[in-house]
């Protein structure tokens, strides 16, 4: 199956063995020093999202973002979970905001976050989502971790703090009443307990708790000090990108290794009393909130993408760090060009580092919020703490599940992974500080949030994209040219973008491959198996598979026509995680039309004939002393903002005159979700998702030829795709001529993105 073309990421070495499948081909793992990792401290375990700004790992490589030669990293044995472990099939998430006094928490922050979560929730396991690659990964039952969740509302906790448990390494300056609150885990599992029975909130493995905290109070897994495991650490974000830089490693950079932007663990057993929760203590800083004091009003990019933009470098790098640039001396002269005014903006944009590392706050309000401030983005930092959380607890609720040797969990192997972004500004803005670069469409909101480990990546060497930020399920063959009746045709489904394309199965801890179903139109049996391999027999034959792949199998098949006329073939792929896609070209075959029903034909007496569509092998209609004719169409568009903005461009040819029409079709899902109105589309062949037609044109010709048709979109529909950053469209094109009541349908899918 294809390589995910947006990413370009280098493909995993090879395996003489794997460790998951006798003499099956697995790509090695490579291990980052900092993320999600799985630690003991005093006794308590827990999965911590350590702070990270010095590097991004791509596949065997460490880079810095600064043009240097990067590091190797080191090779780990496997990603698994041995002991089939549970993972979290559905999830319910509450989010508590423990904040006594009712107001360090602002308010416009808690929308937000409250909104991402919603968001989460009624985006229903999108594909164009970073949280579709939690599918991947079973447990025992061999059912999926969630792609999805179900909010269940937030709350704001005013139950008072307990004395504190922990010292701060780095109290805040501005909260008189916080500047002495550290909390310890212990303190906030026992403060979560009591909030859950107070409100007899429910319990077990299918719901999640986020408990968060306000700036200035810190949150410890120890006693804290400069040497404790703390949210906060000793000195500054700059100290330590100095150190860096020297190789130093003064106290607050040991402090600074030591400390965390989130964690999760849970309380109980994995019973019905269990709780399954995730720590996120205020990590965002205070840039751009003028209620901070100035030491206080503080970068915090350590704790979302470390200061690297995604931009490829020429030297190969995926992503650059954010730095202060010598001017050229081109930029000196336009610099003197400027007025007064211009030069002085751009002096104090220079002196405000804003060419330097920053965070990205793609929410980030284009005024001051509510208080004043220039603070409402901060919350999008949170929301990045959150979503690194989910994808960690839903594959590793009970801290035994999916892991590396070394306890990395699912977003560790990606830490400061956030490629391709999808809209936004990566320039800081002088008031926020921060840029709006954004890689994840939620519903009508935009987020940016850390790319995620897939697994799939280690099992099959193509694509092997280890890091994503999306899934694709992209089915893909290529119709051949016309041929003979009693020709064998090839359809070669391995053209196909899978990203979800291998998991484990239990308890045998063997390998599974996504699944392909061949429907070619012609009322033959339909072929079904696993992908890779190709069957040893042309269709319907889907066994025996030549070693090592897996029975039945149909990556690829032969399949041979008995009859003339255009058929529509199906292919239906559905990967590991439960998705399932389908696409739907024309084979033309010359030769002898099918025989009537009256007349009987021998093997092939239930094929469809020249108007066949897939979707009802068994009604053939009587052939036409006037065939029905030929047509073709190609989508010429790839851009949906251009298509939105001029209308989709199909380039069609026919074999005469003809009328008919145009229909673009989307599938009902995303229609419902975006408010879409239109008819459900009926004919689709067998297995194909329902899909609702959202724009019709009417095509009239008075010859044979070819032509270009520009379809355009209302503007209350392509106001509601707008919305979205791709879309996946069939176009389907009905013709009929007027000596024939037989009718020609071909029928294409187009993938547009910004």
């Amino acid at each position: 199956m294809s390589s995910n073309a947006r990413l370009h990421l280098p493909r995993l070495p090879l395996l003489s063995a794997s460790v998951l499948v006798v003499c099956l081909l697995a790509g090695s793992l490579w291990t980052a020093s900092a993320g999600a990792l799985v630690v003991e401290v005093g006794g308590t375990k827990v999965g911590i999202q350590d702070r990270e700004v010095a590097r991004y790992w791509e596949g065997t490589r460490k880079w810095t973002g600064l043009k240097e030669a990067p590091e190797a990293n080191a090779p780990a044995k496997s990603f698994d979970n041995a002991g089939g472990h549970p993972v979290v099939h559905s999830a319910k998430t509450y989010a508590i905001f423990w904040d006594p006094e009712g107001g360090f928490y602002n308010g416009d922050w808690q929308n937000l976050i409250d909104g991402f979560l919603a968001d989460v929730g009624n985006s229903n396991g999108q594909l164009n989502s970073v949280f579709a690659l939690d599918s991947q990964y079973t447990d025992a039952t061999n059912q999926p971790a969630t792609s999805r969740s179900a909010f269940r509302g937030g709350a704001t906790d005013t139950n008072p703090y307990p004395g504190s448990g922990c010292s701060d390494p780095r109290p805040f300056e501005f909260h008189a009443p916080l500047n002495e609150v550290c909390l310890t885990d212990e303190q906030i599992r026992a403060q979560l307990e009591m909030y859950i029975a107070q409100h007899a909130l429910q319990r077990g493995m299918g719901t999640i708790f986020y408990i968060m905290t306000p700036p200035g109070v810190a949150v410890c897994l120890d006693a804290g000090k400069a040497t404790g495991r703390c949210s906060d650490f000793a000195g500054s974000i700059n100290e330590v990108e100095t150190a860096e830089a020297k190789k130093e490693e003064p106290t607050s950079f040991k402090s600074y290794k030591k400390s965390f932007c989130s964690y999760h663990g849970f309380i109980g057993t994995g019973d019905a009393n269990t709780i399954l929760y995730a720590a996120i203590p205020w990590s965002a800083g205070g840039d751009g909130d003028n209620n901070f004091s100035v030491r206080d009003e503080s970068p915090a990019y350590d704790c979302q993408d470390g200061g690297f933009e995604p931009s490829k470098q020429v030297n190969g790098e995926l992503q650059e760090k954010e730095r202060a640039k010598t001017k050229t001396p081109l930029e000196e002269e336009e610099f003197e060009a400027k007025n007064k005014q211009e030069k002085r903006e751009q002096e104090e944009a220079e002196a405000l580092g804003l060419q330097g590392p920053h965070e990205q706050e793609p929410n980030q309000l284009p005024g001051r919020s509510a208080d004043g401030g220039f603070d409402h983005g901060l919350a999008d930092l949170v929301t990045n703490q959150i979503a690194v959380e989910q994808q960690n607890i839903v594959t590793d609720p009970l801290l035994n599940a999916w892991q590396d040797p070394a306890g990395s969990e699912v977003t560790d192997e990606c830490r400061n992974f956030f490629v391709p972004p999808t809209g936004g500004s990566v320039t800081a803005n002088p008031a926020t500080r921060a840029g709006t670069l954004a890689d994840q469409q939620l519903i009508a909101r935009s987020y940016y949030l850390n790319g995620t480990f897939n697994a799939a990546s280690l099992r099959l060497p193509y694509p092997s994209i280890p890091c994503l930020t999306t899934v694709a399920l992209e089915p893909a063959f290529t119709s051949p040219n016309p041929v003979n009746s009693g020709e064998f045709v090839g359809f070669d489904g391995m053209e196909s973008d899978i990203t979800l394309n291998s998991t484990v199965v239990f308890p045998s801890h063997t390998t599974t491959y996504a699944r392909f179903t061949w429907n070619f139109g012609d009322g033959s049996p339909t072929v079904t198996g696993y992908a890779p391999g190709q069957a040893a027999l042309n269709s319907p034959g889907a066994t025996p598979c030549q070693a090592p792949w897996l029975s039945p199998c149909a990556a690829s098949t032969f399949h041979e026509y008995a009859y003339g006329g255009t058929y529509n073939v199906t292919l239906t792929a559905k990967d590991v995680g439960g998705n399932e896609a389908t696409v739907t070209h024309q084979v033309t075959v010359d030769g002898p039309s099918p025989p009537s029903p009256e007349t009987g034909g021998g093997s092939g007496g239930s094929t469809q004939g020249a108007s066949g569509s897939g979707s009802s092998p068994h009604t053939t209609p009587a052939p036409s002393a006037h065939p029905a004719p030929v047509a073709t169409q190609s989508v010429l568009s790839r851009s949906l903002s251009s298509v939105l903005k001029g209308g989709l461009v199909i380039r069609y040819s026919v074999s005469e005159q003809v009328a008919g029409r145009f229909e673009v079709l989307v599938a009902s899902s995303i229609a419902h979700k975006l408010g879409l109105k239109g008819a459900s589309a009926a004919g689709l062949a067998k297995g194909t998702p329902a899909q609702t037609v959202i724009a019709k044109a009417i095509l009239v010709t008075t010859k044979g030829g070819h032509g270009t048709y520009r379809i355009k979109f209302s503007k209350a529909t392509a106001t509601r795709l707008r919305k979205l950053p791709k879309v996946s469209l069939m176009i389907r094109m009905v013709v009929h001529n007027a000596a024939s009541p037989a009718v020609t349908t071909v029928l294409d899918t187009v993938n547009l993105s910004r």
